[in-house]
């Protein structure tokens, strides 16, 4: 699988682009500023329908335009394909298979399938645990793009059901501050079933009850995927940190890896999606009170944790410079290796990276990747580049792509 042509319209910095390319490793040179990295960040999110650098949409248009369109003919199995996606900051984004309009842009996912390892994967070792949830829920999405369709259906449901937590938590303190005020001496139990405010919280409650089933549902298969996925990467980042200590700092302590649920369950790496059900709907009763208090769902997947360690310590916190980028650096390469297993050669994207890492990993990394059928590098000189990933270069400057002569 690579990517043969790219063209870009009011994307980032570029108004227009159009970049040819080919199979093997092709080189983006540019000062930082200039657009390099915006030209495989497009790539991504045509592959993941997200960035790999910011979280919403709005920053991938051009300032002054009110959309923008990428469009990538990709090159799987002999066969060729052209990607499209019509990127509406506030309003609904389009996307297009051989110019045929599909009917929501997610259908265009497993079209394209990429590996983007750069500086903000920093984040998945030392920073916030949205960020590894992320990390999972992307190449979940990735290795079976119907699972799209249940985070989204996660998502809607999660929304809705906080939209009811604050609705109910507000009539209940209402009640209860009335009904103290009152001097009476029944608890809160009455307050929800009576009339007035309590009425209004017991009936939020009653439809609470249905919520909780639905996200109970939609949470259990996003968990059990989950689960699996840790269980079959967790080998894979387990050997490429062992290759990556020894090719840097022998004697460093073994990487651990385990997903930690917001819910009591089963011990076991896979417990199912029907006990994985009952146990975050057992979670969500437990922790009732405590969302109506805050207003918020604390039970389900988006609550989760994937936990790394190096030996006996967590790496968040106590993982050096070096160290966290050796582990991020085995997280992104057990993540192609688990697509080459899959029977995908995904496009790999090294943006940025090689002038943020040591001579040792720089070579280990270069060796990594010989084999892709496509590796896209982004640099600010080509120096930073190893010998073994030179190919065709092009030049970045101020939005304008030139091929190198």
């Amino acid at each position: 699988m690579y990517v043969a042509h790219l063209s870009l319209e009011d994307f980032r910095s570029f108004a227009r682009a159009d970049v040819p390319l080919e199979a093997g490793a092709t080189v983006l040179v540019g000062p930082n500023g200039q657009g390099k990295t915006n030209l495989v960040e497009a790539i991504g999110y045509l592959a993941t329908l997200a960035s790999h650098r910011v979280a919403t949409d709005a920053p991938l248009v051009r300032a002054g335009a009110d959309r923008a369109v990428l469009r990538a003919r990709v090159v799987r199995d002999g066969r060729e394909a052209l990607a499209e996606v019509e990127i509406v900051p506030g309003g609904t984004n389009r996307a297009r298979l051989n110019r045929a309009p599909l009917p929501r842009p997610r259908e265009l996912l497993g079209l394209l399938r990429t590996v983007v390892f750069a500086p903000e994967d920093l984040a998945l070792v030392k920073g916030e645990p949205a960020e590894r949830r992320r990390f999972l829920d992307q190449l979940l999405v990735t290795r079976t793009p119907r699972l799209a369709g249940v985070r989204a259906d996660y998502d809607r449901v999660l929304r809705q059901r906080n939209s009811l937590l604050r609705t109910a938590g507000r009539s209940r303190r209402t009640g209860g501050s009335a009904h103290h005020g009152a001097d009476h001496g029944a608890d809160h139990g009455a307050d929800l079933g009576a009339g007035g405010a309590g009425g209004r919280a017991g009936g939020a409650l009653h439809t609470l009850d249905s919520w909780d089933e639905h996200l109970a549902r939609a949470g259990a298969e996003l968990v059990a995927e989950r689960l699996r996925l840790v269980t079959a990467i967790r080998p894979l980042v387990e050997r490429r940190h062992v290759d990556i200590a020894a090719s840097g700092s022998p004697g460093r302590a073994a990487v651990t890896m385990w997903y930690d649920c917001s819910f009591e369950v089963d011990g076991r790496d896979d417990p199912g999606r029907t006990l994985l059900q009952a146990a975050m709907l057992a979670g969500l009763t437990a922790r009732r009170a405590d969302e109506l208090d805050r207003g918020t769902t604390l039970v389900g997947p988006h609550r989760d944790e994937l936990r790394l360690g190096l030996g006996d310590l967590p790496t968040r916190g106590y993982a050096s410079h070096g160290e966290a980028w050796s582990l991020a650096l085995s997280l992104r390469l057990a993540a192609y290796d688990l697509l080459r297993a899959d029977g995908d050669d995904p496009v790999l994207v090294l943006d940025d990276v090689f002038a943020e890492l040591d001579a040792d990993r720089r070579e280990h990394l270069a060796k990594s990747v010989l084999e892709s059928e496509q590796v896209l590098v982004t640099a600010a000189v080509a120096a930073d580049v190893p010998h073994g990933l030179t190919g065709p270069r092009f030049d970045v400057l101020s939005g304008q792509v030139s091929r190198a002569r």
